[in-house]
């Protein structure tokens, strides 16, 4: 795609219009999202969506271990959607992307360009030829103060440059490389605007935690967490003896708990609250740094915002209202095509690729 490049990641909320837009593509460590989106009015309309599970391992923290393995799932999940686009946005996140908010004199745009590579040496725990860096000036200076904040993103090349081979060997062209945080926030943007709130967006995928909290439409903060629900379906399984697939219906509700209710409850205290916790950690930031602001509410994401009772869990222990985030809130879609029961159950592991899909494949 010519370059790792901030101008071709999300801070903003792209617009629907007439615009053609990239397929959206979710590859997370237990399974990879597809989501197809095309512009009806002013929303969207959903055209395809789909889940494929991955090989254990295949995908960890964020970086391609077996991109063969991984690029035959995504090309039959393809193959079975019927898709015939070909240009894809996907997101990355783990260890090998740095998110960071600098604060800097304000600079006119070609200034700032120049001097950028130098000042993120300081902050790139990496050697900085070893990363693709960009950045999005917030344009946060007022008339009383020269200075503005910058968000600063680094990815690892090796790390980008695996997933644009094996999805180039898919067939596939990327257009767009986007941060997890962001695509969750194009995601919520779209659906319910948020530049009039605040808001924590919390996704919990199968081996990370996702945090990012928007304020007034701009991000400022965003972490990744190393807990996932894979962690919770694992104590589940290895408290009764049980498979893994009988663990995941378990966690979800899909089988009822019967005489293991009170154990299970016990298995979901300890460790829903492990995420409040990191929650929490973030938000105690956040006001610490804008002592006068407030979080208006926690949005919930992800294949571990499935598990029944979490929003009741959040808002008991945050004091925040939390809520499960539908992103096809504003979608239409075709009944006859897509199953109602199917797209409300798959919804809240949905919010990267949807976020993903609503970037345009014209780049």
């Amino acid at each position: 795609m010519g370059g790792f490049k901030l101008s071709d990641l999300n801070f903003k909320l792209s617009f629907p219009g007439k615009q053609k837009l990239a397929v959206g593509l979710d590859i997370g460590s237990h399974a990879i999202k597809v989501c197809q989106l095309e512009s009806a009015g002013d929303g969207y309309k959903l055209v395809s969506l789909g889940s494929a599970t991955l090989p254990a391992d295949a995908v960890e923290d964020g970086v391609l271990n077996d991109a063969e393995a991984v690029g035959k799932v995504l090309g039959t999940l393809i193959k079975n959607l019927g898709l015939s686009k070909k240009r894809v946005a996907i997101s990355i996140s783990g260890y090998s992307v740095i998110v960071k908010k600098i604060n800097l004199a304000v600079m006119e745009e070609e200034e700032l360009a120049s001097h950028i590579q130098a000042e993120a040496e300081q902050y790139i725990p990496f050697d900085i030829d070893e990363v693709y860096l960009d950045y999005q000036d917030l344009h946060t200076n007022t008339d009383d103060d020269d200075r503005t904040d910058i968000m600063l993103v680094a990815a690892k090349k090796d790390v980008v440059d695996g997933y644009l081979t094996m999805l180039t060997a898919a067939g596939l062209k990327t257009v767009v490389v986007d941060v997890d945080a962001f695509a969750l926030e194009n995601a919520y943007g779209y659906n319910f605007g948020g530049e009039d709130e605040n808001v924590a967006l919390v996704d919990i995928g199968a081996s990370k935690m996702n945090i990012n909290i928007v304020a007034k439409g701009t991000s400022v903060l965003a972490r990744d967490v190393v807990l996932g629900s894979r962690l919770l379906t694992e104590q589940i399984q290895g408290h009764f003896d049980i498979s893994f697939e009988e663990a995941e219906d378990l966690k979800t509700g899909k089988q009822a708990p019967a005489d293991k209710k009170e154990d299970l409850e016990e298995i979901f205290v300890n460790t829903c609250t492990q995420w409040v916790t990191e929650v929490k950690r973030a938000l105690d930031f956040y006001y610490s740094n804008y002592p006068d602001e407030t979080i208006n509410r926690v949005v919930l994401s992800g294949g571990g915002a499935k598990v029944k009772g979490l929003a009741k869990l959040f808002t008991e222990e945050t004091g925040i209202k939390s809520e499960i985030f539908n992103p096809f809130a504003r979608a239409t879609t075709d009944p006859s095509k897509i199953d109602s029961d199917y797209l409300k159950n798959i919804a809240p592991e949905m919010a990267l690729s949807t976020g993903l899909a609503t970037r345009s494949s014209d780049i």
